[in-house]
C-alpha cells in the first residue's frame, strides 16, 4: 500500500532533478550570450560608435536638405548722413538700394528704415548635390563597418577574458587540491616520524611544502581576481554574475565547417574606406560644375528725405516705397578646375594607398586563417595526450604515496611525484582550454563568431 506514494515521490524527485539540470544547462549556455549583450550595451566605445552611426544617418538628411530654399526676413532702422545716396541700407539680406548723390555735403543725420523678404534657391547643381548625398551614404556605410568591426573585436575580447576566468577558476581548484594533498602528507609524515619510520626532517620539509602550496594557491586566487577585473572592465559593469562552467574542460569542440575569411569585418572596414575616398573624389570633381540659382525678394524702404531733398528725419521710420524682384543666376567657376586638380590627384593617390592596405590586410587574414587551422589542429592533438599524462601522473603519485607511507620511498621521491601530478593537472586543464581558444582565434580570423558560439552548450 506504500508503493504508490513512494513511486510518486521518486517521480517528483526525478522531475526536480531534471528541471534543475535543464535550468543549469540553459543558464550556463545563455551566460556567455548575456555577457556579450551586456558588453555591447554598456561599453563606452561601442556606444560611441553607435552614436557615430546615428550622426552619419543625419548627415544624409543634411545633404538632401540643401534642396530646400532659404527664406530670410530682415528689418532695420538706421540713423546716418545722406551724402552720396539718399539714406543708408545695410547690405546683408537686402538687394542694394542706391540713389542720386546729394547736392552738397550734409552732416546732419536722418532716420532710414528698410525691411525685406529674400528667397534663394538652387534647384540645379549639375551633380554637386547628388555627389554630396552619395558621399553621405558611403559615410554611413563606413560608420556601420567601423562600428561592426569594433563590436566584433570587443566580443572576441570578452569571450577570451571569459575563458581566462574559467581557466583561473579551474587552476584554483587544482591548487586547492594540492594544499589538501600536502596537508594529508604532512599528517602522515608526523605519524611516521613519531613511529620512527621517517626522520624528523620530513616533517619540516613538508611544512615548507605546505607553505609553498598555500603561496601557489594565493597566486592562483590573485590571477582569478585579475581575470574577473579584466572581464568587468570589458563589460563596463561591476556586477558580474557568478559563472562556473566546467564543460570546457570535459569535452572538445565538434567538427566545424570552415568559414570564409572574407567575412572578417576589418576587410569590410577597409573596403568602406576605399569607397569613402572615391566618394570624396567625386565631390571634389563636381565643384567645378556650374550652379543655377533662383532668387526672389520683396522689400520696402523708408527715408527721412523726400523726393525734393527736403529733410523730414522722423518720417524715415515709416515705409514709403515698396518693391519686388525675381531672377535667375548661373554661376560658373571658371578657374576652379585649376585649384581642384591637385586635390583630385591627391585623392587618387590616397585611393591607391588604401587599396594596397586592403591587399595587405587580406594577405594577413589569409595567413592568419592558415595559422588558426594549424593552431587548432595542434591544440586538439595535444589535448588528446594530456589526459594520459594526467592519468599516469595520478597513478604514479598514488603508488609513490603508498610506498612513502610504507617507508619504501623517501621525501624527495614523494614530492617529485606530487609536482608531476600538479603539473599534469595544470597542463590538462590548459590543454583543453587551448583548444577552445584556438577555435576562438579561428572565429576571430574568419569573422564568424557563431563558429565558436555554436559549439558552446
Amino acid at each position: 500500500m506504500y508503493r504508490m506514494p513512494l513511486r510518486l515521490f521518486l517521480c517528483f524527485v526525478c522531475l526536480l532533478m531534471f528541471r534543475e539540470m535543464t535550468f543549469s544547462q540553459s543558464s550556463r549556455g545563455a551566460s556567455l550570450q548575456e555577457l556579450l549583450q551586456l558588453a555591447e550595451h554598456n561599453y563606452p566605445l561601442l556606444k560611441s560608435k553607435a552614436w557615430e552611426v546615428s550622426a552619419a544617418q543625419k548627415a544624409i538628411n543634411t545633404s538632401k536638405n540643401t534642396l530646400i530654399p532659404s527664406l530670410d526676413a530682415a528689418y532695420q532702422v538706421n540713423f546716418a548722413t545722406y551724402n552720396n545716396i539718399t539714406g543708408m541700407a545695410y547690405p546683408p539680406m537686402l538687394i542694394p538700394i542706391s540713389g542720386p548723390p546729394s547736392t552738397s555735403n550734409h552732416y546732419d543725420g536722418i532716420f532710414g528704415s528698410a525691411t525685406s523678404l529674400l528667397l534663394n534657391w538652387q534647384p540645379i547643381t549639375f551633380g554637386q548635390r547628388a555627389s554630396q548625398v552619395d558621399f553621405s551614404l558611403v559615410g554611413l556605410q563606413f560608420a556601420r563597418a567601423d562600428a561592426g568591426n569594433e563590436i566584433f573585436q570587443h566580443k572576441i575580447k570578452v569571450i577570451n577574458a571569459y575563458l581566462d576566468m574559467l581557466t583561473a577558476m579551474e587552476l584554483e581548484k587544482v591548487y586547492e587540491e594540492n594544499v589538501l594533498r600536502t596537508n594529508a602528507n604532512l599528517s602522515v609524515a608526523k605519524t611516521l616520524v613519531t613511529s620512527g619510520i621517517k626522520p624528523g626532517v620530513d616533517t619540516a620539509l613538508l611544512k615548507a611544502e605546505m607553505s609553498r602550496a598555500r603561496v601557489d594557491l594565493l597566486n592562483s586566487r590573485k590571477y582569478r581576481e585579475q581575470t574577473i577585473i579584466t572581464l568587468s572592465q570589458l563589460l563596463a559593469s561591476d556586477n558580474i554574475p557568478v559563472l562556473t562552467d566546467s564543460t570546457y574542460f570535459l569535452r572538445l569542440p565538434e567538427m566545424y565547417i570552415p568559414a570564409d575569411s572574407a567575412r572578417n569585418p576589418i576587410l569590410s572596414l577597409y573596403t568602406s574606406s576605399i569607397e569613402l575616398s572615391k566618394a570624396r573624389k567625386k565631390v571634389l570633381s563636381k565643384t567645378t560644375m556650374p550652379t543655377l540659382g533662383m532668387w526672389g525678394t520683396a522689400y520696402a524702404r523708408g527715408s527721412g528725405i523726400d523726393y525734393n531733398g527736403n529733410v523730414k528725419s522722423v518720417e524715415g521710420l515709416a515705409f514709403q516705397r515698396y518693391n519686388y524682384g525675381v531672377g535667375l543666376q548661373l554661376s560658373i567657376p571658371i578657374l576652379q578646375f585649376a585649384k581642384i586638380r591637385s586635390q583630385v590627384q591627391q585623392q587618387d593617390l590616397l585611393i591607391r594607398s588604401n587599396e594596397e592596405k586592403l591587399n595587405e590586410i587580406a594577405l594577413q587574414v589569409r595567413k592568419q586563417n592558415e595559422l588558426a587551422d594549424t593552431t587548432l589542429h595542434t591544440a586538439i592533438m595535444i589535448s588528446k595526450e594530456t589526459p594520459l599524462f594526467f592519468e599516469s601522473a595520478s597513478f604514479s603519485y598514488k603508488a609513490m604515496q603508498s610506498r612513502y607511507q610504507s617507508g619504501l620511498a623517501n621525501f624527495a621521491d614523494l614530492m617529485q611525484a606530487q609536482y608531476a601530478l600538479v603539473q599534469a593537472a595544470t597542463e590538462n586543464k590548459t590543454a583543453y582550454m587551448a583548444v577552445w581558444k584556438a577555435l576562438l582565434y579561428k572565429a576571430a580570423v574568419s569573422g564568424d563568431l557563431n563558429l565558436f558560439l555554436n559549439q558552446v552548450k
